[in-house]
């Protein structure tokens, strides 16, 4: 998922909450996984960030030495202006863009086959 180029909005959104429940039936399960996708985005953009960030880091002692690097400065601005992980999961869970699956509907289903 290229969350660069999302079209999810900004700013948080009020959402009617049975869309929400469409496609699992409870709006609780979709919450659930909203939030699972949620914690992948953000495990993902926050690894992208360290790696753009560690080529600036500097390994000395000193902490009279702070350097402000503005090409740091406006990285760190850039990844603050995206959307919230959250957001960026529910737009995408919206869309119908997520993969999900439950093991347990699935066991129930072949059982009464």
């Amino acid at each position: 998922m290229d969350y660069k180029k999302s079209k999810a909005p900004v700013n948080t959104v009020t959402r009617n909450i049975m869309d929400l429940c469409d496609e699992t039936g409870n709006l609780y399960e979709s919450v659930a996984i909203i939030a699972k996708r949620a914690n992948q985005i953000s495990v993902q953009i926050k690894e992208d960030l360290s790696k753009k960030l560690a080529e600036f880091a500097s390994y000395n002692d000193s902490l009279e030495e702070v350097f402000e690097n503005r090409e740091q400065i406006e990285i760190s601005r850039y990844y603050e202006k995206l959307p919230k992980p959250t957001l960026l999961a529910t737009q995408e869970f919206v869309d119908g863009e997520i993969y999900w699956r439950d093991p347990a509907r699935e066991q129930n289903s072949e059982e009464l086959n």
